[in-house]
């Protein structure tokens, strides 16, 4: 690369982290090339902690009760959190950027790994916030070695993630080692054409000479990126060590980490194998469960799905290399493919490192769409990283599209010659790249998601909207991760009774609801999604990634706990709240974790109410999302749904398809409302999904401006009857 042109520069004082915080946040303008810092309040680290909490409150202070997505105002905001960065336990280098998203209208916030995280705090700075919309193509730099911040004019004309990455660097290190010092944020054209837009972070992997990219995925944070004309923000910290975090009680976080570096060490093998497949393994247990999404979530089998299962993968994984994403993470997760040839697109003929596929990339760019084929799925993933891409959306949005190809609701006519049913590997290929270029306006439409495909595939083809209302898996406006939902009534409520929309990070229950029996009433099942929902908001708080907490388990976990106490993982919750009291100097106990999170997912709720989300009529599902919507489902699977037709008190003799689907769906629909209830009281709201006061006060958010949205919105007929 020739020398960039520096358009801004700006110089701070540096600071020593004291016990996980900079105690400060850096504001960039890249409209105005303005900068500013700003201090981090004892209120805020009680209140917001870090991570996603401190993402909200600096998003709310920014933005109007008005503001939309792609308007100069809206703002990406990337923390880590204190626990962010350490070196002694496994998975400390994720990192949260919150934003207005532009499939969802309201506030999304969504995680990555890789190095940006900790280079960025280790810089200075507890967050980062983005605002502003640039004239031209720019790059972010921040120096946190020489204690500046830069801008620069992009010199790119080809934006996609890994020539970014690559080139950035190369540019910005001295030598191949120096390349392990800097992380890369960038995305691709595909965001700037699609709502699908992921961000990626990356990690030099040294080993392999490459770097390495790690997605914020879900929401469209990538497209907003691209809004605001960003090429890239990049970061360079050098001499990052194990008390970097200058933590209040190094002989315990290193205590605890060996604790769980052993578990790992012995029990991997024989648990979930993350060391040799990552989360691949999870490909045949959801098969096996009828848990794998097969043409648009209508089954949870398919009898090639073994062409996929995990040793599949793993033979075409790069083994016997470390794999964790961040310094210290023994689970090594992180799998790549290396000397992948690439078979299609511009970039034809080049042998890369593909990262993953993750398991929900197998399932929504594979099964979901009745793709089979290990190496079109690889391939598939690395353009959508490339593109910038989110793989769930995109999978599950395309999957919805071959359904109404094959319903006749879509022709050649209308896809620009594509026959885009399910298996259709080259025109479901091209469709990627078509959304890449952004050169086809049936592409665009699909880009925007399926909850706007509904709408424009009836006004524009004449579709059925009242047939593509029950099969488009989406919830509040995004699509459903990569789990078939219908057989777990509290999984109902852990896809569409979210904060954000249907993505698992709230709460996976199937197993404990449907497989264990551990959830049998409404107030079991709402108690959960009470819990959970908290207990795995927390690690975007702090920093931290979800796997070591219970894709790794004491051997001794379901002898000693039982039913949902065992599902908890109680010794590695412990781990947690000692991890977090070693770090901070503080003494929270395990109530009290669950209680900050409490804090910031109802602050959250009120921040959706505010833009206009966040009431009851929001919290919708889709028909099969609850059960079998055509006689085909039915019928895979005759003997289970007669048998919960039976249950139900309804004899299926005699009976078609169609007449038996009706009754179940009459009766299930009940139960989604009674669970609605039983969540929304559990959790402390009025009927409507809105936090009572009583609720903010409790937590200690009842600030004035917080106060003042929820009374605009408060009626007594919400109220729960005494």
């Amino acid at each position: 690369m020739n020398k960039m042109k520096l358009l801004a520069e700006w110089e701070y004082e540096p600071v020593k982290i004291q016990r996980g915080y900079a105690g400060r946040t850096l504001y960039v303008n890249v409209g105005g090339f303005s900068f500013k810092e700003k201090p981090v309040s004892e209120d805020m680290k009680e209140k917001f902690i870090g991570g996603r909490g401190f993402g909200l409150k600096l998003l709310w202070d920014a933005v109007k009760d008005t503001a939309k997505w792609n308007d100069p105002e809206n703002e990406l905001v990337i923390s880590g959190g204190p626990l962010c960065g350490i070196t002694q336990y496994p998975g400390s280098g994720k990192c949260y950027t919150v934003f207005i998203s532009p499939l969802t209208e309201q506030t999304y916030g969504s995680n990555a790994g890789g190095h940006f995280g900790p280079l960025l705090k280790f810089s200075g700075w507890d967050a980062l916030e983005i605002q502003g919309k640039a004239d031209r193509g720019v790059i972010v730099f921040i120096d946190g070695d020489n204690n500046k911040v830069e801008i620069y004019e992009s010199p790119f004309e080809d934006v996609n993630a890994f020539t970014v990455t690559e080139a950035l660097h190369e540019y910005f290190a001295e030598n191949e080692e120096d390349k392990r010092n800097i992380s890369v944020v960038s995305t691709g054209k595909g965001a700037e054409n699609s709502y699908w837009g992921c961000l990626n972070m990356s990690f030099y992997d040294l080993r392999r000479k490459a770097p390495r990219l790690k997605q914020a995925g879900r929401g469209g944070g990538g497209t907003v990126f691209r809004n605001k004309k960003l090429a890239a923000i990049v970061v360079r910290k050098r001499g990052i060590g194990p008390t970097s975090n200058n933590p209040a009680d190094l002989s315990t976080l290193q205590k605890v980490g060996l604790k769980l570096h052993k578990e790992i060490r012995d029990l991997d093998g024989q648990q979930n194998k993350m060391r040799k497949v990552g989360t691949p393994h999870l490909n045949e247990i959801m098969n096996e469960y009828h848990l794998l999404p097969v043409h648009n979530y209508k089954f949870g089998q398919h009898p090639e799905a073994d062409k996929i299962h995990s040793e599949v993968f793993g033979k075409l994984f790069t083994q016997g290399i470390p794999d964790g994403c961040w310094h210290g993470c023994s689970m090594a997760c992180a799998k790549a493919v290396d000397g992948f040839e690439l078979k299609t697109g511009p970039l034809k003929g080049k042998k890369v490192t593909v990262d993953g596929p993750e398991y929900e990339t197998c399932a929504g760019l594979g099964s979901n769409i009745g793709i089979f084929d290990p190496e079109w799925i690889i391939e598939a993933n690395f353009y959508a990283d490339h593109y910038g891409i989110d793989t769930i959306s995109s999978g599950t949005g395309f999957a919805f599209v071959c359904e109404c190809y094959e319903l006749g609701f879509l022709n050649k006519d209308i896809t620009n010659g594509l026959e885009l049913k399910f298996g259709s590997k080259d025109d479901l290929m091209e469709l990627i790249h078509r959304i890449g270029r952004g050169d086809d306006e049936f592409a665009r439409i699909v880009g925007l998601g399926v909850h706007r495909m509904k709408k424009i595939f009836a006004e524009k083809y004449g579709a059925p909207f009242e047939v593509m209302e029950k099969i488009g898996m989406e919830g509040q406006g995004i699509e459903v991760s990569e789990y078939v939902p219908k057989e777990s009534v509290a999984q109902w409520g852990g896809y569409f009774l979210t904060l954000k929309g249907p993505q698992h990070d709230e709460a996976w229950l199937i197993f404990m609801d449907r497989i264990n029996k551990q959830l049998p009433t409404f107030e079991d099942k709402a108690e959960a999604l009470h819990y959970f929902p908290n207990f795995r908001l927390w690690f975007s708080l702090v920093g931290v990634c979800k796997l070591p907490w219970n894709d790794i388990e004491p051997a001794d976990n379901v002898i000693k706990y039982k039913g949902i106490e065992a599902a908890k993982v109680p010794e590695h919750v412990q781990n947690y709240v000692d991890l977090f009291n070693a770090v901070t100097g503080k003494n929270i106990t395990k109530e009290e974790l669950i209680i900050q999170s409490e804090q910031v997912y109802n602050f959250q709720r009120v921040f959706q109410l505010r833009l206009g989300k966040g009431t009851r009529k929001d919290h919708y599902i889709p028909l099969r999302a609850i059960g079998p919507v055509f006689p085909d489902e039915w019928e895979a699977r005759a003997e289970y749904y007669d048998n919960e037709l039976k249950a139900t008190g309804i004899d299926p003799e005699g009976l078609t398809a169609e007449e038996k689907i009706k009754k179940l769906q009459e009766y299930r629909l009940p139960q989604w409302e009674q669970l609605v209830d039983a969540v929304y009281k559990r959790r402390g709201w009025n009927k409507n999904g809105i936090p009572t006061i009583e609720t903010l006060e409790r937590l200690g958010i009842d600030y004035p401006e917080v106060v003042e949205v929820v009374k605009k919105h408060l009626k007594p007929e919400d109220e729960w009857e005494e």
